[in-house]
Order: structure tokens, then sequence, then C-alpha cells
């Protein structure tokens, strides 16, 4: 999109993908999401079909924020349009890599602008994690977003672990103390992002994983355990799951 107005590339966007919708498919995703935003009604194959034309041919990074900001900004009887948000989220995935460290913050302000999972956990992974992956320093951000008020924040701290750890390059350490720390919590989305984090690293590392839950199994909540021994050996997540059992 090398060269190309933005305003006009997020119109064309908007406009293809009105021209897939299904109102049907709006009130029902609506009410699945129990979103207050203006849905289309696109199907997420045919969503990422028209999001990922607009950055086939890698644009240059000020284009792809600025397409991201755009689309992200998009409006509809005064509401948040969900699927320009989600294509804001797709174009930037793709293109990640020509993401700079200075862009968490718009990473940042897009999971504080959002409440719910289907935006939250693509920019948690595939940005701000990419971005920690290639950039270290930016693992001080997610220390203080591991203790933030807003969970969906929380949640992206403990996501954005994950492409280390599908990687082979996981952070023990952060994994472990994000877990210390996260381990009172209350609130399904991140009990559960810590057991898939968890279960995603036993793929690689089943003694680590073990091992580390074993010591918690007195405080370790039902959905945390239940993602994290989903893939250790039978007899180690039979123990660990009666040791839960048992306290």
């Amino acid at each position: 999109m090398t060269g190309v107005n933005v305003e006009d590339e997020a119109a064309r966007i908007l406009a293809d993908l009105r021209a897939v919708a299904d109102p049907e498919r709006a009130a029902s995703e609506r009410r699945y999401l129990k979103s207050d935003l203006a849905h289309i009604g696109v199907p997420v194959p045919a969503l990422r079909k028209v999001a990922l034309a607009a950055v086939r041919t890698p644009p240059e990074r000020v284009e792809l924020v600025a397409l991201a900001e755009t689309l992200w900004a998009v409006r509809d009887g005064g509401r948040p349009v969900h699927e320009a948000r989600m294509a804001a989220v797709e174009v930037l995935a793709k293109r990640a890599a020509l993401l700079q460290p200075g862009d968490v913050d718009m990473a940042e302000r897009f999971v504080r602008d959002s409440a719910s999972w289907v935006y939250v956990d693509h920019i948690a992974e595939k940005v701000v994690g990419g971005l920690v992956l290639r950039h270290p320093d930016l693992g001080a951000r997610l220390d203080a977003w591991v203790s933030d008020p807003y969970m969906w924040i929380r949640r992206t701290a403990v996501l954005a672990l994950l492409p280390g750890v599908r990687s082979g390059a996981p952070d023990l350490d952060r994994i472990s103390g994000y877990g210390d720390a996260l381990l009172g919590e209350t609130e399904f989305f991140i009990r559960k992002a810590l057991g898939w984090v968890l279960r995603e690293l036993s793929r690689k590392d089943p003694a680590w994983v073990t091992d580390w839950v074993a010591a918690r199994t007195g405080g370790i909540s039902g959905v945390t355990i239940r993602e994290a021994v989903r893939h250790l050996p039978d007899g180690d997540a039979a123990r660990l799951l009666a040791a839960y059992r048992a306290r």
C-alpha cells in the first residue's frame, strides 16, 4: 500500500466489509460478545481477507500505524465499529515485524480501549509479544502491566509471554513471577491466560511446569491447573490434579 492515501484505504476496507455484511450475524455476534459496539456481521475469514489485502505488499511503518489508527477510530452512529477494529488488529499482526519499541504505546491504548478478548488476545500475542521478543527491554513494561488495575492489561502482560514460549526462548523468571503475582486472581480471563501460558510451555518443558504447579497446588485455581496439565504426561497430570482436589 506504499503511496496509497491511508484514509482512502481505510474507507475501501470498510466498504468491502459492508459488501459482505450479514445483519443476522451482526446481531448474534453482538449478543455473543456482549458488545456495545456497532457490528456489520462479517465472518472472520472474510474479514481477514479484506484487511490483509491492504498490507499484502509490506507498507512503510508509518503507513501501517496510520492505517491501524484510522481503522480503530471508525465510528458508526457514534459507536466504534467492531469489524474495523478487528481489521486494525489484523493489519498490525500481519506486519508486526515493522513495528518499533515506541509502538507499544499504541498497543496499550488499543487494549485500554477494549473490553473483550476478541481484540486483546491478538494484540497481546502478535503485537506486544512480538515487540517484547525483539526488544527485551520492553519486558519492564509488562512488569508494570501485570499489576495494572485494568484486567485486560493484566491479561496482555501474561499472554505477551507466549511468543517467547513458542520460539523456544521462554522467559521463565517472568512466567514464574507473574504466576505467583496472579495466583490469587478471581478474574476468569486472567486465570485462563496463566493456564494457557503454562500449557504451551508444557509442550517444550513439561518438567518445569510440573514442578512449578506442584509447589502451588494449594493456591492455584481450577481454571489454571486444568489448562496447565492438559499436555503433561498422564501420571504427572493425575498427581497434580489429585493434590489440587485434596487441598
